[in-house]
Parts: structure tokens; sequence; C-alpha cells
């Protein structure tokens, strides 16, 4: 007899109730325009895995201003027209179940978009295929604290769940955070305290105009894979300075700087582990996780409160309703594909 401890029970989060522990996190697509606007593209795509069961889907890394893009293809929230599209999307994907997270974030020296200059907290290249960044003034700082704010805004506007700050894979908070990408001199570098101080003003920031009853999520890197960088004794000293402002840790790691990575299935498990005990703060493992024995695994032996599928839900968007028919699991499906599961 198998018992089904944790996967697909419905898990709750201040108001954010999930009918699973699946969730898609954010992977970029570089399907939108010059503009950062919706397409039809992506309404297809998300919507697909709200149909294919998935209990939270975490839009993809969705620009606060247009030199925070990754690629010139982002998705974009820094104007008020980009609140219409981005709801289609919602309620689209709300129609079958799911609740919505977006990603916001400034992507800092990684910029590769068409942008006349991009910015980081120092002027020190991700690569020599990179634009120097111009290192940022403190008035340039509390501009984009204040963009993260107004994108908050328009998340809520656009009927979000819940919001996910980026400070993962070497991304503008992720280079303030890391010695290695932080060399100012100031009250934003040198100490913890002082690099953290760049994430914890845009927390702030946010927490007042985001609803209270809507979890706010933190996108973190663990391990720099590098001396001097980030370890996960640092980051664990870096959530315990936020955690009063976040509900979640959303753990990954890398992308600070091309290092090597020995990769496995589930390799980033053990970081999510280390901040949930040590932080006392649930957290969304991911990484190379494709198998359900393997999420429930994670879930049952606490190392993760929820578990996210990237390549595998790319790859499989129907795996929630496919897991669950296989493991003789009564969940409710899509009424047009109830015959398949009978």
């Amino acid at each position: 007899m198998v018992i089904y401890l944790k996967t697909f029970k419905e898990y709750k989060i201040k108001g954010l109730n999930l009918k699973n522990r699946i969730v898609m996190p954010p992977m970029c697509m570089y399907s939108s325009d010059s503009e950062g606007m919706v397409k039809d593209f992506h309404i297809n795509h998300y919507v697909s895995r709200a149909m294919g069961g998935v209990g939270l889907i975490i839009l993809e890394a969705t620009a606060v201003i247009p030199n925070g893009r990754i690629s010139s293809k982002d998705l974009g929230i820094w104007k008020d027209n980009h609140i219409s599209g981005l709801k289609s999307i919602v309620d689209g994907c709300k129609e079958y179940g799911a609740k919505m997270a977006i990603q916001l974030a400034h992507s800092g020296r990684k910029c590769e978009a068409d942008e006349k200059y991009i910015v980081a907290p120092s002027p020190i290249q991700f690569n020599n295929e990179y634009k120097v960044p111009k290192e940022l003034t403190k008035e340039e700082i509390k501009d984009i604290v204040l963009d993260f704010k107004n994108a908050a805004i328009r998340a809520d506007k656009a009927g979000f769940d819940s919001i996910e700050i980026h400070g993962a894979h070497g991304y503008l908070i992720h280079e303030f955070l890391s010695p290695l990408s932080n060399k100012r001199i100031d009250e934003y570098g040198g100490s913890i305290e002082n690099r953290v101080r760049f994430l914890k003003e845009i927390l702030s920031s946010v927490k007042e105009v985001w609803p209270k009853d809507k979890p706010i999520l933190l996108r973190i890197s663990a391990d720099d894979y590098k001396e001097g960088g980030i370890n996960i004794h640092e980051m664990v000293k870096i959530i315990n300075l936020v955690k009063e402002d976040i509900d979640i840790v959303h753990v990954s790691s890398g992308g600070l700087e091309n290092v090597r990575i020995e990769t496995y299935p589930g390799y980033q498990v053990k970081y999510s582990e280390t901040i949930k005990e040590e932080c006392n703060i649930p957290t969304i493992a991911v990484g190379l996780i494709n198998e359900y024995d393997q999420v429930e695994e994670i879930l049952s032996n606490n190392r993760a409160d929820l578990v996210a599928l990237g390549r595998e839900l790319l790859r499989n968007p129907y795996w929630v309703l496919k897991s669950a028919y296989e493991n003789n699991f009564d969940i409710e499906y899509p009424k047009q594909y109830e015959r398949g599961f009978m």
C-alpha cells in the first residue's frame, strides 16, 4: 500500500492556498517584443501548465525597468500598459485552479538587452562579452527601489497571488549580496549588513504596497561556487537578516560567475534543507527534480515545503495529472480530460 504524504496535499501560507505542493519556477521564454508585452505564446505556455495541475506558477523574470531586462525579449512590468497582458495570463491560469506569482527582476550587469548602458553595484563586467556596467549612485539605487515598488503595485492590479523578488543567478540583487561583485566602500558594500541593505530597502518598499495576506517570495543563490563569494553559511546569515520581510525562500545556486558546477538530480536540495532548518522559514526546493518519488522524499523528509519542477514541466506540462494517475491518487482532473484518467 502506497501512502501519499505530501505531494498532492494542500499548502497554505498567509492567504495563499495551494491545491498541491508542485511549483512551476520562473523560466525565461524570451518571447516578448521590445516593449516587454505579453504575447499569445505566454498565455498558451502558462495556461497549459495550469490545466496540467500545477499548484503554483511563478511567471518568468519580469523586468522592473528596461535596462533591467536580461534580453530585449523579456516580459516587462515597468509601465501600466503591461498590466492587461499579465492579467490575461493570470485569469487564464486561475480558471484551472492554479495560483499565480510573478518574479520581479533586474538583471544588473547581466543585461544583454539593447540598452545604452547597464548598471551594477560596482563597474565589474560579468565577462568580456558583456558591457562594463555603470556603478550605481545612491540616488540611482533609490530609483530602482522605487521601480520594484511600482512593479509590485502593477502585479497586484494584474491579480497575482504572490510576488517573488529575484535575488539569485548573478542579477542585480545578487550582485549587491556577493563580495565578488560588490566592491563598494559606502553603506551598500563591505559588511554583510551593508551588502544586504539594497535587498532590505526593496523588501521594505514593496511591503508598503503589497497586500498583507499575499506572500512575498525571495529567490536566492545559496552558493557562488567560488572562494570569496557567498556560501551556504553566509546565505543563512543573509536570510536571517531579511526573513521578517519575506514568507518563503526559493533556493537555487550559482549564476554570479562562470564557474563549473557539478549538477545531479536534486543537487540544490541540501541548500533548501539547511535554510529551512537554520532560518526557520518555509522553502521551495529546485534543481533537476524530475520524478514523483524525488518530490515525495524531499517533502516528507521536511527538506522543503514546496518543490519546483523546471525542465520537467517544459517536457511534460501534465506532470501533476500523470503522476497522480500513475500513483492512484484521487485528484480533480480538468473535466475535458477526465476520460483519460478513468
